[in-house]
């Protein structure tokens, strides 16, 4: 009997090992097989030079309107019609609330649908008193030790540069798309894109535009950061995080601290916080996580294949070791972030009052709704009142498609400049421009040849922010066969 049951033991073991084995390495590679493309002869100084110009133009977004940098955006624009005529001549330009622009490329079939590439003017202010930190003035736009160096040189006067590039070349070798192309560039991305980016998307729907796909920013080429992963990894957006802040609110009779009651207004608030920090969101690998797998596990050694491809067994220890890091766990769920605490005015005086402010980025598989209600059901306690806060607050976006022509094209173009890139999908976790022209196409995909390593990352909204002036000419090469496919007719 003994002897039975070993037996079977041994044989479902032996039929275990034998599936992981079959799956891991029946697991193919997903990438896009593309013909050599010989690189587009640049001056890569004169470009350099170019990005560098905008930069000085200090078209910075502050949280309060009335801020506005009129005079820079006025320079910037006199730079983009001075450096790139045809695309202002040729082609039609629509100026939103002023310092946004629309240019539209009438296509040979204007009945099919076009594509959108999309940039942003403006970028984040410089942390007052941090200026002494940079290794070259943050808007001198110098270029030295072969970068481009200042604030927006990453985010994302690149990619604003580098479409622009790319299409004043192929409007002076006469070439003509045959699907319309817009190329979009809000002036307000920084301050959530009301001004530039839905005004722009309103007058595409007011002309009933159907787009088959939009490009904005996102994700990045990924050098040496997948751990397990040799070969840089081109990440694209399918979506991104939606956004929603809570305020907490618990309220107690106030008085004086040497006399206080068992539980006070912030004891209160602070076990509430308590239980919603230890409580955190389901963690999901379906949608662009669950892709990213499917698209990096083939190209990575045995051990990482094998998780990858046997996530119906081993998805617990994927997740457990994903979930140890923030920047890792923030892809697998809703995030909670309290941020935000104010009580008592004075050191011996029992608030009244005591507030929290919490932040969520929520994940495609949740909803705003969702978040409220399962943070009400978490708290529970009637003497903490869940409100959401006044200001910015969106619904995680759509998730792209990863078998549409879309997808295809932008695959495609990244392999034709970096043929050794792994082109995988990915979750954006901040916000872009790219999530206010859902509604108008198919699929919106995010996503900027930026070639980062880890000591990069620091840099976008940070200190010290640049960009290679090799890296910049890759921007123009990658948009230049972008413009290439998504214009062909087929």
């Amino acid at each position: 009997m003994i002897r039975r049951a070993l037996g079977a033991l041994a044989a479902i073991l032996l039929l275990l090992v034998a599936t992981l084995l079959i799956r891991t390495f029946s697991m193919g590679s997903t990438q896009v097989e593309v013909a050599a493309v010989e690189p587009i002869a640049l001056d890569e100084q004169a470009l350099a030079r170019r990005l560098g110009a905008a930069i000085r133009a200090r078209t910075v977004s502050h949280d309060r309107g009335d801020g506005f940098e009129i005079a820079a955006f006025e320079e910037l624009h006199a730079l983009l019609e001075a450096s790139y005529p045809l695309c202002f001549d040729r082609l039609d330009v629509d100026r939103i609330d002023r310092f946004g622009l629309l240019f539209t490329w009438t296509g040979a079939d204007p009945s099919l649908p076009g594509a959108l590439f999309a940039a942003h003017q403006d970028v984040v202010p410089v942390e007052a008193g941090t200026e002494d930190r940079w290794e070259q003035p943050p808007f001198s736009g110098a270029v030295v030790d072969g970068h481009v160096w200042g604030r927006g040189a990453i985010d994302d006067k690149a990619a604003l540069i580098g479409i622009l590039e790319a299409a004043e070349r192929r409007l002076a070798q006469g070439w003509q798309p045959q699907r319309t192309l817009y190329l979009a560039f809000g002036h307000d991305e920084e301050v959530s894109g009301h001004r530039g980016a839905v005004a722009i998307a309103e007058l595409l729907r007011s002309r009933g535009v159907a787009l088959e796909f939009v490009l904005d920013e996102g994700l990045v080429i990924a050098d040496g950061i997948v751990p397990g992963l040799a070969a840089p990894a081109a990440l694209i957006g399918l979506s991104e995080k939606g956004y929603l802040s809570l305020e907490l609110l618990a309220k107690a009779a106030g008085g004086h601290s040497s006399m206080p009651p068992r539980e006070t207004a912030v004891g209160v608030l602070a076990g509430a916080l308590s239980r919603l920090q230890a409580a955190p969101f389901p963690a999901s690998v379906d949608g662009p996580v669950g892709g990213m797998f499917a698209a990096l596990g083939p190209e990575m050694g045995f051990t990482n294949r094998l998780a990858f491809a046997n996530l119906w067994l081993l998805k617990g220890v994927v997740l457990a070791k994903l979930s140890a890091k923030p920047s890792t766990d923030a892809t697998l769920r809703t995030t909670v972030a309290p941020t935000m605490l104010s009580a008592s005015p004075k050191e011996n005086v029992l608030a009244s009052e005591a507030r929290a402010v919490v932040n969520f980025r929520v994940h495609p598989s949740d909803s705003v709704a969702g978040v409220i209600a399962r943070v009400t059901d978490v708290i529970d306690d009637p003497r903490v009142s869940v409100t959401p806060r006044e200001g910015f607050q969106s619904e995680p976006s759509p998730v792209a498609s990863t078998g549409s022509r879309g997808w295809r094209v932008l695959a495609t173009s990244i392999r034709e400049v970096v043929p050794q890139a792994v082109v995988a999908p990915g979750l954006v976790l901040g916000a872009t421009d790219g999530r206010h022209y859902a509604s108008l196409a198919q699929d919106v995909y995010r996503f900027a040849p930026t070639w980062m390593h880890s000591e990069d990352t620091a840099r976008i909204h940070g200190t010290n922010e640049r960009l290679s002036v090799e890296n910049l000419a890759l921007y123009v090469r990658f948009y230049d066969r972008l413009l290439h496919h998504a214009g062909e007719g087929s």
